[in-house]
């Protein structure tokens, strides 16, 4: 009996110390922060003829729509009226969320270009729905890391008066105060730290990418995806990453998830290890134990050479050959986070008038 107890509490303190050392905080070295495991290096050289070959001087003219996209537009009172556990994608990985009668919004990109500057660099393929004047009051704003696809200056300093809260990775913070953001707002978090706000639970986990805004400053921020939970109710964003092991753990220890929020989009054959092909994407919400995807990363900026649609295209056709439920909803279409309808193939129908200005939330099931 003694020995079988010996045995159980042996087993139990191995368990818990295997599940400690798996959930590592993210390794820095020489001032650069690194993954899960050691990617390629891709050296100044490298960086800068991949730059040049795929965003500058090999754009195919598909990778832009040669017409308006349906975009629905939105209106404070609109949001404020909307109930609980309402989504609305406003371009890009920028997502804003109702939960808890509280606005939370992700990598807010709001800019004309995804560019260190405004008169060159990935151009918009829509407006976002809404001007960040318009919003509500936002209760926080969730960053993922430092790219400018997912970390707008401009929007972060408009958002600072309007949101109670900041919470990023380790550095991307520190970004946001010498932008003038208080540091009472800004909470930065390694991954597996977490956080509580109005209810919630937010926590910082890991994802497979890089980050940087110059030439000189490679990876010495974190980037990181993000769990948030509200009760039994919980979402997956992924924020940017290649597909990793990381997944499964993040699966094992918070999941299933109900919605996740997936990378679907920008990927290259030149760049497998830091963002998804849409296979990977689909394996991502597998390995998550996901009820329902949303491919974000998608359908505002072209920065790949893939055609625009491609993205819906490929994931559509694999999430119906998985038997995996998808929604795929327009900008600024309310989507019930509970019961994410389908969604059309709008990506089809770029005829359709550049802003749909009736209530989204009329589109519901």
């Amino acid at each position: 009996m003694k020995f079988s107890l010996f045995l159980g509490a042996f087993a139990l303190m191995s368990s818990l110390s295997s599940n400690a050392e798996e959930l590592k905080p993210a390794l820095r070295e020489d001032g650069q922060f690194r993954n899960q495991v050691e990617l390629p290096k891709d050296g100044f050289l490298k960086k800068l003829r991949i730059g040049l070959k795929y965003l500058l001087l090999s754009k195919p003219a598909g990778t832009r729509p040669q017409s308006a996209l349906p975009v629905y537009g939105l209106g404070r009172q609109q949001l404020l009226a909307a109930p609980d556990h309402s989504l609305w994608r406003l371009g890009h990985s920028t997502v804003l969320m109702k939960l808890r009668g509280e606005f939370f919004i992700t990598d807010p990109v709001f800019s004309e270009r995804a560019s260190p500057v405004q008169w060159a660099g990935p151009l918009r393929f829509h407006q976002p729905p809404i001007s960040i004047a318009e919003l509500p009051p936002i209760k926080a704003v969730i960053l993922s890391h430092d790219h400018y696809d997912h970390l707008d200056e401009q929007a972060v300093k408009a958002l600072a008066e309007k949101t109670e809260h900041f919470f990023t990775t380790l550095g991307v913070g520190d970004r946001l105060m010498e932008w003038g953001v208080p540091a009472s707002k800004v909470r930065q978090l390694d991954w597996w730290q977490e956080t509580e706000v109005a209810g919630l639970r937010l926590v910082a986990t890991p994802s497979q990418h890089f980050s940087g805004r110059s030439l000189f400053d490679s990876n010495s921020t974190l980037w990181a995806s993000w769990v948030i939970i509200d009760g039994d109710f919980k979402v997956f964003f992924s924020g940017d990453t290649g597909y990793f092991a990381g997944f499964k753990q993040i699966g094992d220890r918070f999941g299933p998830f109900d919605l996740t929020l997936m990378e679907t989009g920008a990927y290259n054959v030149a760049w497998p290890h830091v963002h998804m092909q849409p296979e990977e994407s689909l394996q991502a919400h597998l390995d998550l134990r996901g009820k329902h995807l949303l491919p974000i990363h998608n359908g505002t900026f072209d920065l790949a050479i893939h055609d625009w649609h491609e993205p819906f295209d490929r994931i559509s056709a694999l999430a119906q050959a998985k038997g995996v439920a998808l929604s795929t909803p327009r900008m600024g279409e309310r989507v019930d986070m509970r019961h994410p309808q389908p969604g059309v193939h709008w990506w089809l129908q770029t005829e359709s008038p550049a802003t749909v200005t009736s209530d989204s939330s009329a589109s519901q099931p």
